[in-house]
């Protein structure tokens, strides 16, 4: 992905250094928009390091100062000679590369850039200006570290990860390139570009952070939110197959429990409804409510939007924070960890811990996973002869010799019960590492990557409401549904056709969730009735 794609050359950059979105990360990372850095940050990066290379320039006569000129860790009081301070930042970027497991994908590891880079351009890490273009280039020409996804704790930053990142921009470890994996001064070279000897502190600015973490939850968020929406989408055509009533969700309900995400949850549902000529069938039937999972829809996807919503906001934070260690505070003056030009201070200090993180990626995966468990619930009063009046066992065409969705329902609670799992709290554990310095972590890393799976769950469980759902809108012929619903269930169709006779679903499933992951199912649905939110 580089600057030649349609996208990239379509838009203009976005400027590092000033404050950033979620949508702008993703932006970056998914659709390959370009990226530059802003002149203030340029200013302020290069003012930074002026104090760091006054630092270096005193040799072995300058204080010890934390990642400048002694070890690191447990080994922070090991003073590091002048001449032997460039060896340091390159050790220590082989050394903490240890990570493991399955590689990260291009839009994480771009991400991952994305923050890295932001960090250095607010202009307290003390790392040249060529380092940051490095990391800008990266991005614009398509290189893209090999990251594997396991190995961070969370605290002291998302260290293996973030070393491996650093190994691409000294030349070692491997990259991505045109879709093929190389050595990364391979990668760079075929790019036009040329890896670049770390100077003091600069091997520890790179791999102190949360940009790991941070990296995959603000993706994952990103889908999240898109899943609310996805979800009141599903759930209205599921509540049309089954004769549901919208009642629940009028807006005088709303105001006197005025939580938001159920507000905009009700509003959707309301939007999506309006005009239902199979509602109007049985304005006068004798059931007096529906189902929970019918009913409650706005409490429980707004009860979700509102989780995510803080979640997000979180990450916002954290996105356009300042996160390695120690931090460079120009023209302070005061007693500090170091002098430097200008009066300048290091500070060390534990913002590359990754609690704030850990803790909402924790939240949002439980949030998320409720799309799931309510969405299931739905598609057993789908399939269930004793729940669904009018619809067929299991929306078999002929039930007995056909088994229709009976087993979909099945995978759907397979996900629901795996999200279970997923959703215990990795940020309630800690493993003190580094001889015990380190002695409280996040397990942040492991929160975003619980939070990815639980996103991916969700999605197809999702997917699996839809057809089922439109399997019954298809029974309730003649009868016809909102123009909201009959835009999902023509978005549906043009990818799944109706279950005429058994066949395997997978393939079915599988082209609803990619329905839902490529924004198509919405903005069929907002063609016919407006923004949903």
């Amino acid at each position: 992905m580089t600057l030649s794609t349609p996208h990239a050359a379509a838009v203009s950059p976005l400027l590092l250094g000033r404050p950033l979105s979620l949508a702008d990360l993703e932006d970056v990372a998914r659709r390959g928009r370009p990226v530059a850095i802003c002149a203030e940050a340029r200013e302020r990066a290069a003012a930074s390091r002026r104090a760091i290379d006054a630092i270096a320039a005193a040799g072995d006569a300058a204080p010890a100062v934390y990642g400048i000129n002694t070890g690191f860790g447990a080994l922070a009081e090991t003073r590091i000679a002048d001449h032997e301070i460039r060896a340091l930042q390159r050790n220590l970027v082989r050394s903490h590369a240890c990570g493991v497991g399955p590689d990260l994908g291009d839009a994480e590891v771009r991400a991952m850039i994305v923050l890295r880079a932001q960090v250095i351009a607010l202009g307290h890490s003390g790392v040249r200006t060529e380092v940051l273009d490095l990391l800008a280039e990266l991005l614009n020409r398509g290189v893209c570290p090999r990251i594997p996804a396991q190995g961070s704790v969370g605290a002291s930053g998302d260290l293996a990860p973030l070393a491996h990142l650093a190994l691409t921009l000294i030349g070692e470890g491997e990259a991505r390139f045109e879709g093929q994996l190389m050595p990364s001064a391979v990668a760079l070279g075929k790019a036009g570009l040329a890896p670049i000897e770390l100077a003091a502190k600069e091997g520890l600015a790179l791999i102190n952070g949360t940009q790991y973490m941070t990296a995959l939850g603000a993706l994952a968020l990103r889908d999240a939110a898109a899943l609310c929406t996805a979800a009141d989408v599903a759930g209205a055509v599921s509540l049309e197959a089954l004769m549901g009533s919208k009642r629940p969700f009028d807006e005088r309900l709303m105001r006197v429990r005025p939580h938001p995400g159920q507000a905009t949850t009700a509003g959707n549902l309301r939007a999506l409804l309006a005009g239902s000529e199979i509602m109007q069938s049985h304005a006068d039937c004798p059931r007096v409510q529906d189902a929970y999972s019918l009913r409650c829809m706005p409490q429980v996807h707004g009860a979700t939007r509102d989780a995510i919503a803080w979640a997000a906001e979180v990450l916002t934070r954290e996105v356009n924070s300042v996160t390695d260690n120690p931090t460079v505070f120009l023209g302070t003056g005061g007693e500090g960890g170091g002098g430097g030009e200008g009066g300048a201070e290091l500070i060390s200090g534990g913002n590359f811990h990754g609690q704030p993180v850990a803790l909402a990626l924790d939240l949002a995966a439980m949030a998320a996973a409720e799309l799931a468990n309510i969405s299931e619930r739905r598609v057993e009063q789908l399939v269930n002869p004793a729940l669904s009046t009018g619809l067929t066992p299991f929306l078999a065409p002929r039930s007995g010799l056909h088994s229709g969705f009976m087993i979909a329902q099945v995978a759907s609670a397979s996900l629901v019960s795996e999200n279970k799992v997923l959703c215990h709290p990795a940020s309630v554990d800690s493993i003190p590492s580094s001889a015990g310095r380190e002695d409280h972590v996040s397990m942040g890393s492991i929160s975003a990557r619980k939070l990815a799976q639980v996103i991916e769950n969700v999605r197809s469980s999702l997917a699996i409401e839809l057809i089922t759902a439109a399997q019954g809108v298809d029974q309730r012929r003649p009868l016809r549904p909102s123009a909201g619903v009959a835009a999902a269930h023509a978005a549906v169709r043009r990818v799944v056709p109706e279950l005429a006779e058994d066949r395997p679903l997978y393939r079915d499933i599988a082209a609803a969730a990619e329905l839902i992951r490529a924004g198509a199912l919405i903005a069929a649905v907002e063609e016919a009735v407006g923004p949903l939110n």
